[in-house]
Formats: C-alpha cells, structure tokens, sequence
C-alpha cells in the first residue's frame, strides 16, 4: 500500500507494482523499536575505538563491517528485493543514535542510505532500480559518493559503447571504505551527450584513485577524501538514470540536508550524555557554590537544564521532519513543486535550528564538566570539532534567509544541491 499527499493535506493510499518509489507508509513502534536496538548496539561497538580512530584519522573499515553485519545497510530495501522494507523516519533516527558516540560512522551510514536510494530518485526504470536495490541487499554493498557539485567537473566522453571518465572530487565521502560510488556529469557524445548523467561504480574499478587526504578539524574518521579517476570506463549499465530536475528526484536534497539535522542532534545528545557522566564524578565544588559537589550547584542545573531543553526541542522537530519526509517520497512521480518545497522548508528550520544548538550544546557542555573534561582521553572535544566541521558544509545563513523568504513572501529558493 502507498500512500499520497495531496495539496488539501488528504491522504490517499495506493499500491502499485509499477510505482517508481518503494517506499510508501510510515514506521510503526515495533519498526523503530527493533531497528533502534540494533542502532543503540551498532553505537555501541563503534564507540571501542572511535576515539583511537578520531585522533588517528583512520578509515573505520571495521565500523563498516559492523554496519554491514547489524543489517542497517539493507534497511530502506523492500522486503521482496532482500531489504528490511523500512522508512527513512527510521534511517534518520539510526544515524542520530549512532551520532551519539560516533558521527562519523552515522555520516557514512546516512550517505549510504542516501546513494543507495539515487537510484530511486534519479532512475524512471523501475526494472533497472530493482535490479541495483536487489543486489545491493545480496552483497551488503554500502554506498558512497563523489558528487561534490563545488569540486572540480569530471570529462566524461563516449567511447565505444560507454563513456570514459577523467577527473577528481574532494570530499567524496566514503569512497574508500565503501563498496559503490555514485557519481554524476555532463556526457559527451554518445546516445546521452549534454544529459547530466548519474552512474554506479565500483569503489575500487580500475582506474580509481584515493587519496586518503582528509586531515581536518573534525569528522575525521568520516573517510572524506578526495578521489581522482584516471581513464575509469563506465558501461551503460552503470549508468541508471539522468538527473532531469524533475521534483521527485530533486527530494533527495532534502534528504541530505534531514540527515544532517539529525547527525547533528544525535552529536548534541551525546555530548550532554557524556558531560553528565563526566559532571557526576567531579569531586568538590566551586567554594562560593555552598553545596559538596558541582553535580549539586544550581548554575551546573541550569546549564544542564537549557542545554537539555533546547536539545528536546530539536528533537521533537526532527521527529516530526523525519515522518513528512516519508509522506513526500512516497508521493513518488506525482510529486509536484508545491511539495517539493514544502519539504524542503521545513528540512530548512530543522538544519537551522540543530546546527546552532548542536553547536552550542557541545561548546558549552565543558562550561558544567569543567577544565578537567577537557583531557584528550576523554573525547569531549570530538563532539564539538565534529559539529564545527560538518556544520559548515553549506552555510547555514542562507537557510536562515531561506526560512525567512519563504515566511514572509513565500519565496523559494532554485533547486540545487544544496537547496
């Protein structure tokens, strides 16, 4: 059964084979119950060393093996291709679990369910899309990218029967570690030539080269370097669908930018539930305070209690985004720009709003665990540098235009990527 949103705000519920998008309701208690157990163990088990691989700038290949071990990986594949048959109200929760002690892996996790579905929204052929999703679930594959619009363009010329692709991207996250990479370019020549093109390579296809040369402030065990492609042949098989602009397969921007909400409330929960434990073993107390100890002092209380409360606020709108998000893919090639946008302002408000508490929750949290939580060992940092560096992925003043715009006018921005 699937379900459409009309304009009136009515829903109507449908089933069809022949339906471009799988996914079609919402999650129920029991889907997100099993699946954030599974979450909450996968955390756990990253989170052995996430730290050593933090400090290290390691490529969390073992992290991947989890994720493909636990099942996440196929958790938006419908039941009858191999998959879970889950929504991406729970793929978002997930990597907000797993942000908690590790926003790397969430990252790459995320980007996968993400990449992974490319071949919903960029593929008309529901055949061909099967067939990828079908797969996909057989071999565990998880999905990368190297589709940073602001990187350098790649050539992609016709040759024989397919295309020959030269070039590099930065931040193509994941690439390493994964075992697809979605990739997308003007074709030249061919049956295809001056169509953007979106196509699936092997991580590792002759030809591919990666540099390993993510060094940053945070996120560092995300994998995010660049990729260069030496004369890397693409067959038309890889090639499943051509991004035409149309609004179904421009929700996956949204997508993107729901996962980073998400992410960045997942660090933000973390950070206060480390600094709790960290605050709770402070022996003594401020002298002026006149209570034992700084887990009883009233300032450690209202830190704590705004921190929390702008934290639960985020929350309760994450949850919501998340299940519009399903009502909009399911909407599948009816989508229309009306929903389009509607989707993607209220993505907007949550990307403005977790970017700037997660930013303050984890900058602040030192404020009440105090100058000794600052020891490396402990890891609280990793909660802000993490932050700090992916929230500058695009610039979150625009959003805030964005939201504004629309508020007053009911303006909309150009659908990019970005958008």
């Amino acid at each position: 059964m699937g379900k459409v949103l009309t304009q009136s705000g009515d829903v109507v519920y449908f089933r069809s084979m022949n339906a471009r998008s799988p996914w079609y309701g919402n999650a129920d208690a029991s889907e997100i119950e099993r699946w954030s157990a599974v979450a909450t163990e996968v955390a756990g088990k990253v989170a052995v060393d996430a730290l050593e691989r933090d400090q290290g700038s390691i490529p969390p290949f073992t992290a991947m093996q989890i994720l493909r071990d636990s099942g996440l990986v196929n958790l938006l594949v419908p039941i009858e291709l191999g998959g879970a048959g889950g929504h991406w109200e729970t793929a978002f929760l997930m990597t907000r679990i797993i942000a908690r002690t590790d926003a790397s892996v969430a990252q790459l996790l995320g980007y996968h369910y993400v990449n992974q579905a490319c071949v919903v929204f960029y593929g008309p052929d529901v055949d061909k899309q099967r067939q990828w999703l079908r797969r996909s679930a057989e071999n565990n594959w998880i999905w990368s990218d190297a589709f940073n619009p602001v990187s350098p363009d790649l050539d992609i010329v016709a040759e024989g029967e397919g295309y020959r692709l030269t070039g590099m991207k930065r931040f193509a996250t994941g690439s390493q570690v994964s075992d697809i990479v979605i990739c997308g370019g003007i074709a030249q020549g061919g049956e295809l030539d001056g169509q953007m093109i979106v196509f699936a390579l092997d991580s590792h296809r002759a030809g591919m080269e990666h540099l390993d040369d993510w060094n940053h402030l945070g996120q560092r065990s995300s994998d995010s370097g660049s990729v260069k492609f030496n004369d890397v042949h693409i067959a038309l098989d890889d090639i499943f669908g051509t991004d035409s602009g149309e609004p179904f397969s421009s929700v996956v921007t949204p997508g993107v930018q729901l996962l980073f909400g998400n992410i960045y409330l997942g660090i933000a929960e973390g950070a206060l539930e480390l600094a709790k434990t960290l605050t709770l073993a402070r022996p003594n107390s401020w002298f002026l305070s006149g209570v034992d100890r700084y887990s009883e002092d009233p300032i450690t209380h209202r830190v704590f209690g705004e921190l929390v409360a702008q934290t639960v606020a985020v929350e309760a709108l994450a949850d919501r985004v998340n299940r519009q998000f399903d009502d909009v893919v399911a909407l599948s090639g009816a989508t229309t720009d009306e929903d389009r946008a509607r989707i993607e302002i209220a993505v907007a408000q949550l990307k403005v709003i977790s970017s700037d508490v997660g930013v303050e929750v984890s900058n602040r949290v030192f404020e009440v665990a105090g100058a000794s939580a600052t020891k490396l060992s402990y890891g609280l940092d990793v909660y802000w540098r993490n932050i700090r560096t992916h929230s500058l992925h695009d610039p979150v003043d625009y959003k805030k235009i964005e939201v504004g715009a629309h508020y007053l006018t009911g303006a909309i921005q150009p659908i990019s990527l970005y958008t």
